[in-house]
C-alpha cells in the first residue's frame, strides 16, 4: 500500500493524554512527516494537571459525537488528506473519518470496534467497568485508580514500570464518551468503498483483543479497499508507550509506503 501523503493525524484514546504519541510523534517526523497530536477539548494540558482537575466538570459534559467533530474539523482544515493514526477510542474514531473520505489512509492501533463488533468478555469488562459507572450520573469524569490502570493498561509490566506509565499518561474520562462507544454513533458501512485501513493488535490487551480487532477488520467486504490486520505477541493496551512500541511504529510506516 502507497500513500502520496505526508502528514499524519495522531488520534487519542481514552483514559490517555496526547502524549502518549510522544515517540510515534517523533519516529514520523524524522521520516519526514508533517505530524500534528491534537488534544481532546479540554484535555490540553499535561496529565499531572488534568488529574488534579477530576471531577472536570467541562470534559463530563463531553459526548462522542462532539469529540468525532472535534477531530473532522481538525483534518477537513488541512491542505491535503492526512492519514490518521489513532489508538483504542481513537482507532474507531480513524474508522469513521475514514468513511467520510477526508484521509489518505488509516491506522487503527488496539482499536475499539463500531457498533455490531462486540468487544464484550470478563477482561474487557473489568477494564471499563469503572468508566462506564452504570449507576453514576453520565455528565461526570473517571479517573481510573492505580490498580484499574494495572489491569487495562499496563498488565505484564513490573510493578515500577507500572507506576512509571501511570504517572506519566493517566487521566481523568468523561463518562458519557466511554458510553456512547456503544451506541449508533458508531456505526460505519462496512460494505462501502474506503481508503487503505490498517488494524493492529496485541495479544495481551485487556480492553480490545485481538478476536475484537480481527472480527472489526474481518467485517469490511468491498473488494476494492485494502483492509489489513496484524497481531504482535505480548504486547498490552498501553502499547504506545512500551519499550517494544518502535516495532508496530515500524510496521506502520512500511505498510504505508510498501
Amino acid at each position: 500500500m502507497k500513500t502520496q501523503s505526508k502528514t499524519v493525524v495522531f488520534i487519542t484514546g481514552a483514559f490517555v493524554g496526547h502524549n502518549s504519541w510522544k515517540n510515534w510523534k517523533t519516529y514520523f517526523e524524522n521520516k519526514g512527516y508533517n505530524v500534528i497530536v491534537p488534544a481532546w477539548p479540554h484535555k490540553d494540558a499535561d496529565p499531572a494537571t488534568l488529574r488534579k482537575r477530576q471531577p472536570d466538570a467541562a470534559l463530563g459534559q463531553l459526548n462522542l459525537a462532539q469529540l468525532i467533530a472535534h477531530f473532522e474539523k481538525i483534518v477537513r482544515e488541512l491542505p491535503e488528506k492526512p492519514i490518521l493514526i489513532g489508538h483504542s477510542l481513537g482507532g474507531l474514531i480513524t474508522q469513521i473519518l475514514l468513511q467520510k473520505n477526508i484521509a489518505a489512509a488509516g491506522i487503527a492501533v488496539h482499536s475499539a470496534p463500531p457498533k455490531g463488533v462486540s468487544p464484550v468478555s470478563y477482561a474487557f469488562l473489568r477494564s471499563a467497568w469503572g468508566a462506564f459507572g452504570l449507576f453514576k450520573p453520565a455528565k461526570t469524569t473517571h479517573l481510573m485508580s492505580f490498580k484499574e490502570w494495572q489491569w487495562a493498561f499496563a498488565n505484564g509490566m513490573t510493578e515500577a514500570e507500572q507506576r512509571a506509565s501511570y504517572e506519566e499518561l493517566a487521566i481523568p474520562e468523561a463518562r458519557q464518551v466511554i458510553r456512547d462507544g456503544i451506541s449508533d454513533i458508531t456505526k460505519v458501512d462496512f460494505d462501502k468503498k474506503q481508503q487503505p485501513l490498517l488494524f493492529i493488535a496485541g495479544t495481551e490487551d485487556h480492553f480490545f483483543s485481538p478476536k475484537v480487532n480481527h472480527d472489526n477488520y474481518s467485517r469490511y467486504k468491498n473488494s476494492k479497499s485494502v483492509t489489513d490486520y496484524k497481531v504482535f505477541e505480548g504486547i498490552n493496551h498501553g502499547v504506545l508507550g512500551l519499550p517494544t512500541w518502535q516495532n508496530q511504529a515500524d510496521y506502520a510506516f512500511n505498510w504505508l509506503n510498501n
